[in-house]
């Protein structure tokens, strides 16, 4: 199990799945993924979207997704902080590696943060009302309930079930065939009109399904806890 947990681990950003799903029904994947700016996310576009990110976990470049990938990332990370390459890492040369890591941390925070304004900013005027922060306040509470929100172990255990979804051979390992059958079966599932895109509508749509059936699902796990307790 220790060894599903890590091999499948190396493979959760590369699929960018957990309440997000594969970088089409969600917001910001969505948004990234439409490389043309036409408003919609095509196939083909999810589909360059999802090569990236399997080129960018791939470390090893073997095709797979597993525990070797994260070897390779290791090495690789250690390659780069030792800018001599005598095979160990000096006080300076590990300082250098951190303060770079932190830039590229607070790049990603600055993106996500504007993000997060244009998300309020419903109307792009530029600034955000108090309409909008209420809307988005109710929003925000309207995911907790339905357990949106929810990070942690629980996030990381629905990652492990998709990527165990994913893993159709059974092999602790995610192929790239099997990652773009994944795509393409997400795909599917969003393109509710079966146009071969999907909007900004069925991608809300999507999220808003999936949330119903996570509150199911913890329905279902309260009542089987509670009908064990009575017994």
């Amino acid at each position: 199990m220790r060894k599903l947990t890590l091999t499948l681990s190396a493979a959760a950003l590369a699929l960018g799945v957990g309440g997000a799903g594969i970088a089409l029904a969600d917001h910001h994947g969505g948004a990234k993924a439409d490389t043309n700016g036409d408003g919609v996310v095509s196939l083909e576009e999810a589909r360059a979207k999802g090569a990236e990110r399997f080129a960018r976990m791939d470390a090893n470049s073997d095709g797979v997704l597993n525990a070797e990938d994260r070897a390779a990332k290791r090495a690789q990370r250690f390659a780069e902080a030792d800018t001599n390459n005598d095979g160990e890492l000096s006080q300076a040369e590990m300082t250098a590696a951190r303060e770079a890591r932190d830039a590229r941390r607070a790049e990603r925070r600055a993106e996500r943060q504007a993000n997060r304004f244009a998300r309020l900013d419903t109307d792009n005027s530029g600034g955000v009302s108090e309409a909008e922060m209420a809307a988005a306040k109710e929003a925000r509470g309207e995911r907790r309930r339905c357990g949106d929100g929810m990070r942690g172990r629980k996030g990381g255990n629905r990652m492990m079930r998709m990527l165990r979804q994913a893993d159709t051979n059974g092999d602790q390992a995610v192929s790239r065939a099997e990652f773009d059958a994944a795509i393409e079966a997400r795909f599917a599932r969003a393109d509710t009109d079966n146009s071969g895109t999907i909007t900004a509508e069925e991608r809300e749509a999507a999220r808003e399904a999936r949330r119903a059936e996570r509150s199911e699902q913890r329905q279902q796990r309260r009542s089987q806890i509670e009908r064990n307790g009575s017994n």
